[in-house]
């Protein structure tokens, strides 16, 4: 077999490959954000212990973890317009990102919550702090410290998700890709290049956030 391999088309096509990768960093950060407010707002609206709300919510989180991301994706950029909504590719890519790590965190974060010992709870009451103090100010960062590593395994997985973005023609690493592909016809090369890059990024954030978790959680438990 005559294998004829040329990566000098990558290396042309740098800056291009940059730019993807900015976007795709981006769309996760993004993601990431939208689907932090999503959990941290889901967990609260459960805790509040409304029946229509606390429904909504679990009905929300079944949805997401029970349907393929793409689906999710393809039903916000081309379902949505029926009901004269109309989003731009990028603000789905970051919509569909966040609505899906969301449901994700609500119940990652429900765990964090739901071990925090009743005490604390009690101790707050005590000195007068009302629901929403007492889960913001006592409750949540002991929380997160306890689920923050499967946090950060679910918003590395978000990071590689944005490579299905690329369905809707938003642009992103896997985009560019495509293009230079399709120019190139040097799949290989292209691909392979991509590899090496999703998993230079992944321990990047796996780094960034382990950073993180390490200055923010820093302190006893005891």
């Amino acid at each position: 077999m005559n294998v004829n391999l040329d990566f000098w088309v990558i290396f042309e096509r740098w800056p291009e490959l940059a730019w993807g990768l900015a976007y795709t960093i981006m769309l996760a950060l993004a993601g990431m954000s939208l689907s932090l407010i999503i959990g941290i707002l889901g967990v609260a609206i459960r805790r509040a212990n409304e029946p229509i709300s606390t429904s909504l919510v679990s009905a929300f989180v079944e949805f997401i973890r029970n349907t393929p991301f793409l689906v999710q994706i393809f039903f916000i950029y081309f379902a949505l317009p029926f009901l004269d909504i109309r989003l731009s590719q990028t603000f789905t890519a970051i919509l569909a990102l966040g609505l899906n790590g969301g449901a994700y965190a609500i119940e990652i974060i429900r765990g964090g919550v739901d071990a925090v010992p009743k005490g604390q709870w009690e101790a707050s009451h005590a000195l007068g702090l009302n629901g929403r103090d007492t889960f913001l100010m006592v409750v949540l960062k002991p929380a997160l410290r306890s689920i923050y590593p499967s946090l950060t395994s679910q918003f590395i997985l978000l990071t590689l998700n944005t490579a299905i973005c690329t369905s809707i023609s938003a642009f992103e690493l896997t985009s560019v890709g495509q293009r230079i592909e399709d120019a190139t016809f040097r799949s290989f090369e292209v691909y392979f290049s991509l590899t090496g890059i999703y998993l230079a990024l992944s321990l990047c954030v796996m780094s960034l956030l382990g950073f993180i978790g390490r200055r923010a959680f820093n302190y006893p438990t005891r």
